[in-house]
């Protein structure tokens, strides 16, 4: 009923930017919380940043102060505005959805996307 497709990743040297999208379609609610999160090889997934239906923003402290999370409602689009790139930031990034911010922080999200690579060079 909703469906999510992430776009944007790509291969990019340390200090770089990319800008990740999430398109979302079905039956999709302008008051969904929308977010991000990544993993990376070998390791767990983890949050990365959330955005709710009134515009309140969370951070992962590993990326507060260099990524920037928005949405366009009228588009049903989340964005990932991701500067001053570090190797670390290598992983792939999914996009996530939920009526509860609670749930798009803690990972609970009802609605997730296929990822999108992301790989920063040294």
């Amino acid at each position: 009923q909703v469906q999510l497709v992430e776009s944007g990743g790509g291969l990019v040297q340390a200090g770089g930017s990319l800008r990740l999208s999430c398109k979302a379609s079905g039956r999709i609610f302008s008051s969904y919380a929308m977010g991000w999160f990544r993993q990376a090889p070998g390791k767990e997934r983890d949050f990365v940043a959330a955005i709710n239906w009134g515009g309140v923003k969370y951070y992962a402290e590993s990326v507060k102060g260099r990524f920037t999370i928005s949405r366009d409602n009228a588009k049903n689009t989340v964005y990932l505005q991701m500067n001053s790139l570090k190797p670390e930031d290598t992983a792939v990034y999914f996009c996530a959805a939920d009526f509860s911010d609670q749930a798009v922080v803690a990972g609970t999200s009802g609605y997730w996307g296929q990822g999108t690579q992301v790989t920063v060079s040294s």
